[in-house]
């Protein structure tokens, strides 16, 4: 790249590797104190910066992008690209990106173990009631290894079943059939030609729901998937099922959880992601019988280095001119 470098907006900390990389190649402003960006300065960056590398907390919705066109008084905005450091695009208003002529771009691929593992994690933990434990000897209250005190379930040859069937759905599904013997069957938009010969294709929602142990949500936040997770679709789930949320918090309706968490049909669930981030449902906060994190699906050094790398080559390609390789829209 020859002439001024481009200025581009960074909108929360990363990893040494990633912001050392782009110090390098651009005139980036960084946010050292790592909080987040008001929507008035995500708008202005969008106005005046001629990249924007933002994350999932980033809401860049319709109002951001007309906000940023009030700024420049209806010019074209100056924004080149929108370099998003994560997979889900779900926090961008994509046709508002599209009017203004801005490319945006995610980071695909370099996640998929890593959220895979935690949702196999969360599997577990709500399973073996390991949160429950730890929180047991923490308050001092563990007296001693007795026999009938505190079972969980084990997975092996229990039901998994994995509502999208994408990357990261399949990573999980074969991590629990061959780490813990677990059964498996899939719900995804299209048939899958290549599917692993020990996964089964469940004809609908409510037949997975009604045969699972265990549902690990794996579906993009849409319209048509909000609230996917009910309190009737809740309902349909078998006596003592676990649900497991890495997807997106739209997808389950909190509050309807809480209740199949207290009064059945659920026995527990484990949840990373949340509706209203980084707020948590207080019904949810009270019960004893779900894990909560807080959004470390690609939590890794390794991947949240990747991740921000991948933004980077999205940013290198579309200024020297050529189509980035992750462009969404």
């Amino acid at each position: 790249m020859s002439g001024a470098r481009p200025h581009v907006v960074v909108t929360r900390c990363l990893p040494e590797a990633v912001e050392a990389a782009l110090d390098a190649r651009y005139r980036c402003t960084f946010n050292p104190a790592d909080v987040p960006m008001s929507g008035a300065a995500l708008a202005a960056a969008l106005a005046t910066a001629d990249g924007l590398l933002p994350v999932v907390s980033d809401r860049l919705d319709r109002a951001v992008w007309h906000a940023a066109r009030d700024i420049t008084g209806g010019a074209p905005l100056r924004c080149r690209v929108v370099a998003n450091c994560g997979v889900g695009v779900d926090h961008i208003d994509l046709d508002a990106a599209r009017v203004a002529g801005v490319p945006v771009t995610n980071t695909p691929d370099v996640l998929t173990e890593d959220t895979a593992d935690l949702a196999l994690a969360l599997l577990l933990m709500a399973a073996r009631r390991l949160g429950e434990a730890e929180r047991l000897v923490r308050a001092g209250r563990w007296a001693g290894l007795a026999p009938t005190h505190h079972p969980g379930r084990s997975p092996a040859g229990k039901m998994l079943g994995v509502v999208g069937y994408g990357r990261i759905g399949r990573a999980l599904a074969r991590k629990a059939h061959d780490a813990l013997g677990m059964r498996v069957q899939y719900l995804a938009r299209r048939p899958v030609a290549d599917a692993e010969p020990w996964a089964t294709a469940a004809p609908s929602l409510d037949a997975l729901l009604e045969t699972s142990d265990v549902v690990s949500l794996h579906c993009p936040a849409t319209p048509e998937t909000h609230h996917l997770m009910n309190a009737a679709t809740l309902a349909r789930m078998r006596p003592g099922a676990i649900l497991v949320n890495t997807a997106r918090g739209s997808v389950v309706d909190e509050g309807a959880l809480a209740a199949a968490l207290r009064d059945g049909p659920l026995a527990a669930a484990g949840l990373d992601v949340y509706e209203q981030e980084p707020a948590v449902h207080p019904a949810l906060l009270a019960l004893e019988n779900v894990v909560l994190l807080p959004h470390l699906g690609s939590a890794t050094v390794e991947t949240r280095t990747a991740m921000g790398m991948r933004a980077v080559a999205n940013l290198d390609a579309v200024f020297a001119g050529r189509a980035p390789p992750d462009r969404v829209r």
